[in-house]
């Protein structure tokens, strides 16, 4: 796996139908890397602090290979990377192949698996449809959050390099799946 694009976004209010929504999931590739800090990434804005940032989910990994079907179902749209609010796009990032626990060095930096991302409306504020959000819970197409256990920069081109898994642990997409059927039970 390769780091094909770091990302950030800036503080943006959008008017959503009426209602002002603050977010910071419109992230946008950086030129130079990104420094990976222990509740993090440092220059990215997170407007909700109860669900994003934080020591488990200092930085959000996303697979261009997701892109692909996405894009099938909004072909309209002005697709770029970082869209999905990631910080980190990679050439491919399997959830049902990591586990939570698994650790992995980029760059400077060694990362821990943590967390599924669970998507909320301001996933839909950035495709402007709000049905991303049951098509994105439909999938295990979610994207990890990480930890950081060792911070430092990340930069396009790095190897996303395995160091350790633990595979007494669930998959992310395990972890997805059983909220998944919990929220709609």
């Amino acid at each position: 796996m390769i780091v094909l694009s770091t990302n950030i976004g800036d503080k943006k209010e959008i008017d959503w139908k009426g209602k002002k929504v603050t977010t910071g999931i419109f992230k946008y590739p950086t030129d130079e890397g990104i420094f990976l800090n222990v509740e993090e990434v440092k220059g990215d804005t997170i407007c909700d602090r109860e669900h994003h940032g934080g020591v488990d989910q200092a930085v959000y990994a996303y697979s261009v290979k997701h892109y692909d079907y996405f894009k099938e179902l909004h072909p309209d749209l002005d697709w770029e990377l970082g869209m999905f609010g990631e910080n980190l796009t990679l050439t491919d990032i399997e959830e049902t192949e990591i586990h939570v626990g698994d650790t992995f060095e980029l760059g400077e930096v060694v990362i821990e698996a943590t967390k599924a991302r669970f998507p909320c409306m301001k996933l839909g504020v950035r495709f402007n449809n709000m049905k991303i959000v049951k098509q994105f819970w439909n999938t295990t197409k979610c994207g990890v959050y990480f930890k950081v256990l060792k911070t430092g920069v990340v930069k396009k081109g790095d190897e996303f390099k395995l160091l350790k898994s633990d595979t007494s642990q669930p998959t992310i997409a395990d972890l997805y799946i059983n909220k998944r059927t919990k929220k709609f039970s």
